[in-house]
């Protein structure tokens, strides 16, 4: 009989919550949707994998031994893998101590806290595992099909990646912990995973800006630049790349590294975890002092209210501000190809599908947590305010994030060449308004702490507002080469808002 509190029992534990929130991730709650969707992600699987390999055949001769570039690419993605699982691992220990749900039972039973957290490591690294294979899987099995078995090492090295990454990952949370406190991390830490994610690849596209002119990482990787400034094979620094390309002994040497980390971040972080987790639940909730003039309190009318409300809600949810700055970070490449075309006087062109498809996007994110994430609706609803104005505040409370968010590049734009900065704005603002249409047509009453999972709730309108960011981002796109071709792209994301209009819950 398995004995409560040992490490298989919490395993066991720990899986199960994976498997609960995995087939709740899939279904949204409705088991036949779990059911139905397995064939479809079969095809979808089979799919993917039959692409990669005609994208990857014509490539190289894979059953050679690796050489300097393909070492380079190889190297190149296990290191844009590792920021992003060191993201996410981040993110998930700094949620492993705030997070309540049974934490508190659990510490307050006679269990171990170590094994508890030494479980829950190695259930970060499964996820995070589990999320990067979703995208390296086919790669991987592609190349083992290409060029043999031994490519099947890469998912080791991927394993040992996830590893590292969550080592990492505890020690740093605990650092700031010791450094600016319990209060503080928690912020500091979604803002620092939000920048570890996207720094790899912004920094890819700036060498690709400043190298060849294009946002391609790709292109950097195969430039003669990269050849000749890299490491020659046989290099230490190559050893991640040698044993995903099957060198057992790098393999072993990897694997090992990554697992004397994950026991080193264990035996330094665990017998810190219960006393860190308890200093996270005393933190009292920090309440804003009313701002007061003269006359007591300033008088507001409803609608300023709510876009108080609301923009008061954006600046202190720090799980919110790490997930939207991750999106405005991916922007600053663009900004850089605009720097530098107001000097060179080309490239502009290549900001405005990006800006719009952004805007699309973050316009989505922020219209769901003020229509469905809305904390008070019972509040809002007995307000002595009509529900067209909520809408209208609600609105304009994202529309005023929006214009601080892209009002600086499309200033820029506009100095440099005013014609893309006018369908820049156009752009933006039609992509902006379907996205938040969309959203107030599928609204479902929803908690804020569910926002990476607003997906979700309604699958119709997740894929309706992302293919209407698409083609709004075409027509903007088209635009700058022939303004009557834009009715096409534009057409297109006028019918998928009809078809969302004719479907939509708002309708019936």
């Amino acid at each position: 009989m398995m004995q409560p509190g040992s490490l298989v029992w919490f395993a066991r534990h720990e899986l199960r919550l994976a498997w609960r929130d995995w087939a709740w991730l899939i279904s949204g709650g409705r088991r036949r949707r779990l059911y139905w969707g397995a064939p479809g992600a079969i095809v979808i699987i089979l799919l993917v994998h039959a692409l990669a390999y005609l994208a990857l055949k014509p490539v190289a001769d894979f059953t050679a031994p690796p050489d300097q570039r393909t070492l380079i690419v190889i190297g190149g993605t296990l290191a844009l893998y590792g920021s992003i699982m060191l993201s996410q691992g981040m993110e998930n220990v700094t949620r492993a101590f705030y997070a309540r749900g049974d934490l508190d039972l659990i510490l307050s039973s006679p269990a171990a806290a170590t094994r508890l957290f030494a479980v829950r490591l190695g259930a970060t690294a499964a996820s995070i595992l589990g999320m990067s294979l979703v995208l390296t899987a086919p790669v991987i099995d592609a190349l083992a099909a290409l060029g043999g078995a031994r490519w099947l090492a890469a998912y080791a090295v991927m394993a040992a990646l996830a590893v590292a990454a969550v080592a990492v990952s505890a020690i740093a949370t605990t650092g700031l912990f010791a450094i600016i406190g319990a209060r503080r991390t928690r912020l500091v830490a979604q803002v620092v995973a939000a920048i570890v994610g996207a720094g790899f690849v912004i920094c890819m596209q700036f060498l690709a800006i400043l190298s060849v002119g294009s946002l391609s990482r790709l292109a950097v990787l195969r430039s003669e630049a990269a050849v000749s400034h890299a490491p020659a094979p046989g290099s230490l620094a190559w050893l991640p790349a040698d044993a995903a390309a099957g060198n057992w002994r790098a393999l072993a040497v990897v694997a090992s590294i990554a697992c004397l980390m994950l026991a080193g971040a264990i035996r330094f972080c665990a017998p810190r975890f219960a006393a860190l987790a308890q200093a996270t639940a005393a933190i009292p909730d920090r309440r804003r002092r009313a701002r007061r003039n003269r006359s007591g309190f300033r008088p507001q009318s409803p609608a300023q209210a709510l876009r108080g409300k609301e923009w008061l809600l954006l600046r202190r949810d720090p799980w919110l501000i790490s997930q939207s700055l991750m999106q405005l970070l991916y922007l600053l490449p663009p900004f850089v190809l605009l720097w530098q075309s107001f000097y060179g006087g080309h490239g502009t062109r290549l900001l405005v599908p990006v800006l719009i498809m952004a805007a699309g996007q973050l316009a989505g994110g922020l219209a769901w947590l003020a229509v469905s994430g809305e904390d008070a609706p019972d509040l809002v609803g007995s307000a002595p305010v009509t529900p067209a104005r909520v809408w209208r505040a609600k609105t304009e409370a994202v529309a005023g994030v929006l214009v601080l968010s892209f009002g600086p590049a499309v200033a820029a734009l506009a100095i440099i060449d005013p014609v893309p900065a006018l369908v820049a704005v156009i752009g933006i603002a039609v992509a902006a308004a379907s996205a938040t249409l969309i959203q107030f047509w599928f609204r479902a009453q929803a908690r804020r702490s569910l926002f990476r999972r607003r997906h979700v709730s309604s699958r119709i309108a997740t894929f309706a507002e992302a293919f209407a960011s698409i083609t709004w981002s075409g027509a903007g796109a088209v635009a700058l080469v022939d303004p009557r071709l834009a009715v096409l792209p534009g057409g297109a994301a006028l019918a998928v808002l009809a078809a969302a209009w004719a479907i939509s819950p708002a309708r019936q």
